[in-house]
């Protein structure tokens, strides 16, 4: 089906509200589906907005949640979303996290307690598109095997980093710390396709191309060893230092009443204060990688399908458009 960008905006608000959020929550957590639609993450888009209204009903997203956000240090912002979503809480926070990032050269936020954030890249590209360089981390439930095991300890743990540029979309870096996403894994369960080798294990530890037996057993790191050590620090980033759950003890995100729990990392830095020509530098040396050595600029696919959406809307399947239709109507009514 097409829908133009706006007949996505609403319908997914509506879905929200019909699945228990409140008009902030859903705000909060429509513009993020819809970017991430719209730039061609479908897999983070409205497919997996469903996860999210399913959680809504369940209970495992607190859609009335009001965060906490504190202040522990003048450049720290602490959130404790109270089982709510990743997004309301930066979504609070994002305007002072800016200022207090160009007054004192660097500013954090880090949050405990919230439900996964989907696409990470949404957190990063927002701040680079203020002018600053940026770094985050999250985690979520065990899916990962860790350095010299064979069973789940981390999530997928994915990591963004993002930088504006003169003149141009910004860098956007939006990778997990696994062979691939989870959402991959499950989307070629329920197309009935195999996975390549190398991106996991069945649940006796044995390499596999069947991502059913995937899905019971963990999936690997990419590069091995160095790619799970990554997973580590970003779950020290994420889940230590906010307080959230670690991997290993947050509910999943599919099933159940409990909320994840997970944590959310996301580092500011304004780099005009250790050059004032850092922007055209970036966008300079951008160039020169991608036209003389054929180098792919994270970001710029991004961009230009998100200018294309703006035009044409977007593309997605009738049952997909269905299922959110489904919570939309308990709205309407």
């Amino acid at each position: 089906m097409q829908l133009t960008l706006a007949q996505a905006t609403g319908l997914c608000r509506m879905a929200a509200l019909g699945a228990g959020a409140n008009e902030e929550a859903a705000q909060s957590l429509t513009g993020s589906i819809i970017a991430a639609e719209a730039e061609g993450l479908s897999t983070v888009g409205l497919s997996h907005f469903i996860d999210y209204l399913e959680a809504l009903e369940a209970g495992r997203i607190d859609g009335n949640a009001d965060p906490v956000i504190t202040r522990p240090a003048l450049a720290v912002y602490l959130s404790d979303a109270r089982g709510g979503l990743a997004h309301t809480g930066f979504d609070r926070t994002i305007d002072d996290l800016v200022k207090a990032a160009k007054l004192f050269g660097v500013s954090i936020f880090s949050q405990k307690n919230a439900y996964t954030c989907g696409a990470l890249g949404y957190f990063t590209g927002r701040l680079a598109e203020q002018g600053l360089v940026s770094f985050a981390a999250t985690n979520g439930p065990a899916v990962l095997a860790g350095s010299g095991s064979v069973k789940p300890v981390y999530c997928t743990n994915p990591m963004s980093f993002a930088s504006p540029a003169a003149d141009g979309p910004p860098l956007v870096i939006d990778q997990s710390s696994s062979a691939t996403a989870f959402v991959n894994i499950r989307k070629a369960a329920e197309d009935g396709k195999k996975i390549p080798e190398g991106w996991a294990l069945d649940a006796s530890g044995n390499p596999t191309t069947d991502p059913a037996a995937a899905m019971k057993g963990a999936m690997l790191a990419f590069g091995g060893q160095r790619g799970a050590n990554i997973a580590l620090m970003v779950e020290v980033l994420a889940a230590g230092i906010s307080g959230a759950n670690w991997s290993l003890d947050a509910p999943w995100f599919t099933g159940g009443p409990d909320s994840p729990g997970t944590g959310l990392f996301v580092l500011a830095i304004e780099p005009k204060l250790l050059d004032p020509d850092f922007e055209q530098r970036m966008k300079d040396q951008l160039d020169r990688l991608r036209r003389r050595y054929g180098v792919h600029i994270p970001g710029r696919s991004r961009a230009e399908a998100a200018e294309k959406a703006k035009a044409r809307g977007i593309t997605t399947s009738r049952a997909v458009v269905q299922r959110i239709s489904e919570f939309a109507e308990r709205y309407s009514a």
